[in-house]
This record gives C-alpha cells, sequence and structure tokens, in this order.
C-alpha cells in the first residue's frame, strides 16, 4: 500500500512545525496531570516514602533549606502529571511517525498507546515496590549499626525518581522492538542472532541509569531487560513485519 504523497514530500520546516504542536499538546496534557497530582501530595509523598519507612523506620527525612520541602512536593507532583499524561504523550509521538508508515499499519495506534502506557507502569511499580525497598534497605544498613541515616528529602526523592523513570523508559523496551520490527528496522532473527552483545548493552545501560554504583542494584535493572528483550522478539515474530515473498522469475518464451 502506498504512503501519503503528501506527508512523504512536507517540507523540513513543515515537519519542525508538526514536532512543535506534538511536543505543545504533550505540555499541555503533563500540565493538566500536575493539576490532577497538585490535590494528592501528601498521599503520593507517602507512597514514595514507603520505601525509606520500611528500610529505615522511626527515622525521618530532613529538609536542609526552607524551600527545599515545597520544591520536593512540586517534583513528585510533576512526575505524577507525567505518568498520567503518558497517554497523550505516547499518542502524540505516535501521530508525528504515522504519516510516514503504511496505511494498514497506522491502525497500531490504540495498541500502542495503551501497551505502552501500561508497560511504562509496570516498570515504575517494579521499581517503587521491589528495586527501591531493595537498594534502600542495602545502602542504609550498609554502613553498620554505628552510622545513624539522616536524608534529606530532596536527595532520597531525586534517588526514588531516578530508578522509578529509568525502570518505566527501560520497560517500553518490548514496545520499541514491536514498532521497529514493524517498521522493518530489525528482524527477529537480527535480535536473536544478537542477543549476547544486547545483553552486554543491557548491563552497560543499567549501569549508567542506577543511580547507585553497586553491582547488585545494577542487576536488578539488567535482569529485567534481558527478559524484557527476549518479550520484544517474542512480539516482534507475532506482531512484526512479514517477510515479503520472493518473486518468481519471468521464463522468457523460447
Amino acid at each position: 500500500m502506498p504512503r501519503n504523497p503528501m506527508k512523504d514530500t512536507m517540507p523540513f520546516l513543515e515537519h519542525l512545525g508538526e514536532l512543535r504542536t506534538r511536543i505543545l499538546w504533550s505540555v499541555v496534557a503533563i500540565a493538566v496531570g500536575l493539576g490532577i497530582a497538585l490535590n494528592f501530595t501528601d498521599r503520593l509523598m507517602k507512597f514514595v516514602r514507603r520505601p525509606f519507612d520500611i528500610a529505615a523506620p522511626g527515622q525521618k527525612l530532613v529538609f536542609l533549606a526552607p524551600t527545599e520541602a515545597f520544591w520536593v512536593y512540586m517534583k513528585v507532583a510533576l512526575i505524577a502529571g507525567m505518568v498520567l499524561a503518558m497517554p497523550v504523550v505516547l499518542y502524540q509521538i505516535w501521530a508525528f511517525i504515522a504519516p510516514g508508515l503504511y496505511k494498514h499499519e497506522r491502525r497500531w495506534a490504540v495498541p500502542f498507546v495503551l501497551i505502552g502506557s501500561l508497560f511504562f507502569l509496570l516498570g515504575a511499580t517494579f521499581a517503587q515496590l521491589v528495586v527501591v525497598p531493595f537498594a534502600m534497605r542495602f545502602l542504609v544498613t550498609f554502613p553498620g549499626k554505628d552510622v545513624e541515616p539522616m536524608i534529606s528529602i530532596n536527595s532520597y526523592v531525586d534517588f526514588v525518581l531516578k530508578f522509578t523513570l529509568a525502570f518505566g523508559a527501560v520497560f517500553e523496551l518490548p514496545v520499541v522492538i514491536t514498532l521497529a520490527s514493524r517498521m522493518g528496522l530489525v528482524t527477529p532473527r537480527m535480535l536473536a542472532k544478537n542477543r549476547k552483545y544486547a545483553i552486554l548493552v543491557n548491563f552497560i545501560i543499567a549501569a549508567v541509569l542506577t543511580p547507585t554504583p553497586d553491582v547488585f542494584n545494577q542487576t536488578l535493572m539488567a535482569g529485567p531487560l534481558c527478559v524484557l528483550y527476549e518479550l520484544g522478539i517474542i512480539s516482534a515474530r507475532l506482531f512484526g513485519k512479514r517477510p515479503q515473498p520472493a518473486e518468481k522469475p519471468v521464463e522468457q518464451a523460447s
């Protein structure tokens, strides 16, 4: 099926205008999400503090500047607003790349938005309920009983949000692989053949994204990344672009 010739020949400045429009709508969606999240900041902070309360019972987070606690609450609300706006943001990404796809490929917009949002939430939830508690328990108890933790609310929330956003992003790997396969950029055979290189890259990504230098927490990210890579291969086999059958040569009449 032919692509839209008007979109294929869209001038560069029009592409920039389209990108600006998509970014603007994404910003509006995040602003609306922020407005909603601001009404639940106390509940959000209790949820974010949960790993610290488990790792250091009886301890309190402190703030070192008069405005520190205020901006931390705003930061948490902003991240929550981004999570709420994720379906809209993913749709804007799809709408920007859709003109370059075939007509029958554009029907994947709704699954892309829904599954992409679901995987982001799964990654963020996995980080908050599994990875961050393990990391906090390890880091707080590592110095021993002779040292008492006194952690500022800003440093703690930054620690948690980095893990949460990093895991939310890496859990999009199956979606990215499937989309790349639909566009013909990769094939399941290519992905399977380069599995050992992917494992190495996964550990490098984990070392870069995790805010702690210890191998244990890096493995907590690299392990799911390897599993997600395998899920991406399976998804690419099921939903990827089918190879075109080779055309038979036309026999010339003698």
